[in-house]
């Protein structure tokens, strides 16, 4: 990847996650990343192109930090994963879930690609954690995901450290 698509990709990134996807212009991300905006449309074709990169690049750290976390085998996959997790929590800034803000304000258009997006990762996320803990039942894979989404929006509003300790707590008292 180029360095300026990358610093596109990382000024677009903060700014979405800071003050949404609707209140940030392009002239705001390329004024931002000291960009020319033909520079940005030789890398994105539109804001939403770009949108949806910014979101699959941070599935892909995400998952990725989910199955380094699972590489633990002294514990249960679970605990791996509920860690792998807090850890996430802990290292970015706790204003909730980036997928589930831009479901928010591009939620009115089921086929918009955005929402379409940010389903699609929901889906990888369960997917991923089905792989790697395949003995596990659908109940088990909802009630997780539960812990996972509902810790991501408590840290919103509670202590991320008390947040991410009780994750782990109910992960450990629940899937044994």
């Amino acid at each position: 990847m180029s360095s300026k698509k990358e610093m596109l990709l990382n000024v677009a990134e903060e700014l979405f996650y800071l003050h949404g996807f609707h209140s940030i212009g392009l002239k705001r991300i390329i004024t931002d990343a000291g960009i020319a905006i033909m520079t940005l449309y030789n890398h994105f074709e539109s804001k939403d192109d770009l949108i949806v990169q910014v979101l699959l690049r941070r599935e892909q750290r995400y998952l990725e930090q989910l199955r380094q976390y699972a590489n633990n085998k002294e514990q249960p996959m679970f605990i791996n994963l509920a860690e792998g997790h807090a850890s996430w929590l802990k290292e970015h800034e706790s204003r909730g879930c980036l997928f589930l803000r831009a479901k928010e304000e591009f939620g009115g258009h089921t086929d918009h690609i955005i929402v379409q997006t940010v389903n699609a990762h929901k889906r990888h996320m369960r997917t991923l954690i089905q792989t790697l803990a395949p003995a596990a039942s659908d109940r088990d894979l909802l009630r997780f995901s539960l812990l996972l989404e509902g810790s991501t929006a408590l840290a919103e509003t509670e202590n991320v450290n008390d947040v991410c300790r009780e994750l782990i707590h109910m992960t450990q008292t629940s899937f044994k």
